[in-house]
C-alpha cells in the first residue's frame, strides 16, 4: 500500500527540518559506539566495582568480557498500581537472561508518581518536571557503561516518556520497553464518571465517591481508561519498541511472565554481541515519530503527547511542531473508540485486536510507514501479530482475525468511526492550543460566550460551588503553563464543566495548562502557547470578552477592537504558593529553563554538530576541523 500523500509530504517536511539536528545525533550515536562490550573500556578498578556483589557464574562471565549486559532500568514502587508488578520482574528477566549465557544487572530505578493520586494537589505541580528528571535518572543508571542492552520497565504518564528520552541519549544502546499491563475491569468508566458527577453536584456522600473509585481502581495494573499511561503503551508498539501486542496482556498471568522473559532474551539478541544489533537510535527516526502521530490520532489517544512526542523526537534530534499533528488528524481515521471516547476500557480494546489491529489497520490504509526499524528487525508488519502460549509455556506469535473482534470498540480504516482523529490545532489573537474533539459532541465544536477568568483551579471551584456559573461562558484558567506552576493537569474540573453542559450551558475552557489524557465531551483548548509569562496573550483576557472556541475552523480568539486589545496591560498574579512546599522549591531551575508547550515543555537542548566526537574514518589517525556555518563541528579521535 502506498503511504498516503499528506502522510509523506509531512514526513518529508519533518526530514528536512530536522537534518541539522538528527546529523548531530547520528553522529554522537556513533561515537559512543566501541568494539566488543561497553565494559571492555573500563579500568580494572570501575569493573570490579561494577560486578562486586554479583554471584559468582555472573561476576565471572562479566569479568571475562565476552557475554553481553543487560541493564534493568524500572519505574517499580508499590504505591502505583501500575508499576507494583514491576517489583517481580527483575528476577523473572535474570533467570531467562542467565538461560542464554548472558547476564542483567539491575542498573537503576527512576522516579514514578502518579498522577491519579496527585490530580488537583500540589503534588501535581511537579508531575511534568517529572518526565525530564526520569530522564536524567535513566542517564544516571546507564552512565556506568555496564551495559549492552537495556530494558526498561515503566508504563504510566511522564514515565515511559521520560524512559525513552534517557534512552534515545544513549542510542547506541539497544533497548525494549516491558509494560506491566492493565488492572482487569472494574466497575465502568461510565459508572465511574456519573458518580464523579454527583459528587460535583452534592447529590453523593464522599463514601459514596470513594467506594465509587474504589471499585474502578481495585488491583495492580494499569488504570483501564485510554488516558496518557495507555497511550503510552500504544505508541511504544507503534513505534516498535514492545514485543508484538505485549502492552495489554494483564499482570500476574502467564502470558504476562513468558512476554517478559521473551523481552529479557530478545534484548540479548539485538545487542552487538548477539548479532542482530539494533541500537533504540536507529529505531526512533523521523518515520517512527510519524507513526507514532498516526496511531494517537487513530485511537483518540492523551493529549499530553502532544508535548511528549515532541520532547521524546527532539531527543533523537527530530523536530516537530502542532502543525504536524493537525496535518496529520485530518487524514488519519479514528479506529478505536476506548473510554473517554467511548464506552469500552483497554481490556476490550485488547479483546477486539489491540495495538496489533491498529497498525495493521494504518499499515493497510497508507496512514502509517513499513519501512522502519523495530526490535524486530526491520519493518513495522511483524509487529501485526498477537502472542499465545505454546505446549511449554513458551510465547508465539499469529497472525491477527481479519475481523474486529468487536466493532462498536475497534474498526478497520475502510469502516472508521471517523475519518479524522479528533486531535486539532486552533489558534488566533489568544496564541496557539490543542483540542481533543473525539469525545465532544460535534454541537459543542463550536462555543462563542463571555470570558470568565480564574488564576486557579481552586478559583474555580469556588465560583462553581458558590453557585456562580449557572451561563453561558468560557473558562480562561490563567497562570498554569510550565514557567507558572509546572503546568498542572486540571482534569479536576472536569465534573463540574460536564454538569454545566449537561445543564443546556455553553461552556469551554481555555487554559495555557493541560486537561488529563482522560479529558472528554467538554469542548477544552489547551496547552495555549506562549503562556502568559512567556508573553502569551491569554494575558490580556478580562471578564466579559467574548471569546470564540472554534473546533471546525480551527480559531482561538478574543473578539475585542484590536484598538483596546493593543491597549491592555498583561495580567500579573501572586504564583508564589506554587514555588514553594511539596518540594516545589526543588524545581524551580525547571521553571526557569523549561520550553514552550509546543517545543515539548522541555529543557535538554537539540543535538549539535559543533563540537560533536565523531569516530575517524579506518586508517585516520589525527582530528580534523571542518570550517563552515553552525554546523561546524571537530572530528576527534575516538579512543
Amino acid at each position: 500500500m502506498m503511504v498516503h500523500p499528506v502522510v509523506e509530504k509531512v514526513t518529508q517536511r519533518i526530514i528536512e527540518r530536522s537534518r541539522p539536528s538528527r546529523r548531530a545525533y547520528l553522529a554522537h550515536l556513533d561515537a559512543a559506539r566501541v568494539k566488543g562490550v561497553q565494559r571492555g573500556t573500563l579500568a580494572c578498578t570501575n569493573l570490579a566495582h561494577g560486578f562486586a556483589a554479583f554471584p559468582a557464574n555472573d561476576k565471572l562471565k562479566l569479568r571475562e568480557q565476552k557475554q553481553p549486559s543487560v541493564a534493568i532500568v524500572s519505574s517499580y514502587n508499590d504505591m502505583l498500581s501500575a508499576h507494583q508488578p514491576f517489583e517481580y520482574f527483575p528476577k523473572v528477566i535474570k533467570e531467562a537472561v542467565r538461560e542464554i549465557g548472558a547476564v542483567a544487572q539491575f542498573a537503576g530505578g527512576v522516579p514514578a508518581m502518579c498522577d491519579g493520586v496527585t490530580q488537583g494537589q500540589p503534588g501535581m505541580e511537579l508531575s511534568l518536571f517529572s518526565r525530564d528528571t526520569i530522564a536524567m535518572s535513566t542517564a544516571i543508571a546507564l552512565s556506568h557503561n555496564m551495559f549492552d542492552a537495556s530494558l526498561y520497565l515503566g508504563i504510566c504518564d511522564k514515565i515511559v516518556p521520560g524512559l525513552l528520552i534517557g534512552a534515545l541519549h544513549f542510542g547506541h544502546i539497544p533497548g525494549i520497553f516491558v509494560p506491566g499491563g492493565p488492572m482487569t475491569t472494574g466497575i465502568s468508566n461510565k459508572e465511574k464518571a456519573a458518580v464523579r458527577q454527583r459528587y460535583a453536584k452534592g447529590l453523593a456522600t464522599r463514601e459514596e465517591l470513594l467506594e465509587g473509585e474504589a471499585q474502578a481502581y481495585h488491583s495492580a495494573g494499569t488504570c483501564t481508561f485510554y488516558g496518557t499511561a495507555n497511550s503510552n503503551q500504544m505508541l511504544m508498539e507503534m513505534m516498535g519498541l514492545h514485543l508484538p501486542n505485549a502492552a495489554f496482556i494483564t499482570p500476574g498471568t502467564p502470558l504476562r511472565d513468558a512476554l517478559t522473559r521473551a523481552a529479557a532474551q530478545h534484548a540479548v539478541k539485538i545487542s552487538q554481541q548477539g548479532g542482530n544489533y539494533m541500537p533504540i537510535g536507529h529505531i526512533v527516526d523521523e518515520k517512527s515519530i510519524v507513526n507514532a502521530i498516526a496511531s494517537l490520532h487513530a485511537t483518540g489517544g492523551s493529549t499530553n503527547h502532544t508535548m511528549h512526542l515532541i520532547a521524546i523526537a527532539r531527543a533523537a534530534g527530530i523536530v516537530v511542531d502542532w502543525n504536524d499533528f493537525d496535518e496529520l488528524s485530518k487524514v488519519v481515521p479514528l479506529l478505536a473508540r476506548v473510554y473517554p471516547n467511548g464506552d469500552a476500557d483497554v481490556n476490550h480494546f485488547q479483546a477486539a485486536g489491540g495495538p496489533a489491529f491498529v497498525i495493521r489497520e494504518l499499515l493497510d490504509g497508507g496512514f502509517a510507514h513499513d519501512d522502519v526499524n523495530t526490535i524486530l528487525g526491520h519493518g513495522l508488519r511483524n509487529h501485526c501479530k498477537e502472542p499465545f502460549l505454546d505446549e511449554n509455556d513458551n510465547v508465539v506469535w499469529k497472525d491477527l482475525p481479519e475481523q474486529s473482534g468487536d466493532e462498536a470498540v475497534l474498526r478497520k480504516y475502510t469502516n472508521p468511526f471517523s475519518d479524522n482523529g479528533g486531535l486539532i490545532l486552533v489558534q488566533g489573537n489568544l496564541g496557539r492550543a490543542v483540542m481533543k474533539i473525539s469525545a465532544v459532541k460535534k454541537e459543542h465544536h463550536i462555543v462563542e460566550a463571555p470570558a470568565l477568568t480564574f488564576d486557579s483551579q481552586e478559583d474555580f471551584m469556588h465560583a462553581y460551588q458558590a453557585g456562580q456559573l449557572n451561563r453561558d461562558f468560557v473558562a480562561v484558567i490563567r497562570f498554569q503553563g510550565p514557567r507558572a506552576n509546572g503546568m498542572p493537569e486540571l482534569h479536576a474540573l472536569t465534573p463540574a464543566l460536564a454538569n454545566l453542559q449537561d445543564a443546556g450551558y455553553h461552556v469551554a475552557m481555555v487554559t495555557d495548562g493541560r486537561m488529563s489524557g482522560a479529558s472528554g465531551k467538554v469542548p477544552a483548548a489547551i496547552h495555549v502557547s506562549p503562556e502568559i509569562l512567556a508573553g502569551g496573550p491569554l494575558g490580556l483576557v478580562r471578564d466579559g470578552d467574548i471569546i470564540r472556541v472554534d473546533a471546525t475552523q480551527g480559531t482561538l480568539e478574543a473578539l475585542v477592537p484590536d484598538d483596546i486589545w493593543a491597549s491592555r496591560k498583561m495580567a500579573t498574579a501572586d504564583l508564589s504558593s506554587s514555588h514553594i512546599g511539596m518540594g516545589r522549591e526543588l524545581f524551580d531551575v525547571f521553571r526557569k529553563s523549561v520550553s514552550a508547550a509546543e517545543e515539548g515543555a522541555a529543557h535538554f537542548p537539540l543535538p549539535s554538530l559543533r563540537d560533536t566526537v565523531v569516530p575517524l574514518h579506518e586508517g585516520t589517525d589525527t582530528g580534523e576541523i571542518m570550517p563552515g556555518s553552525d554546523e561546524d563541528f571537530l572530528f576527534r579521535k575516538n579512543k
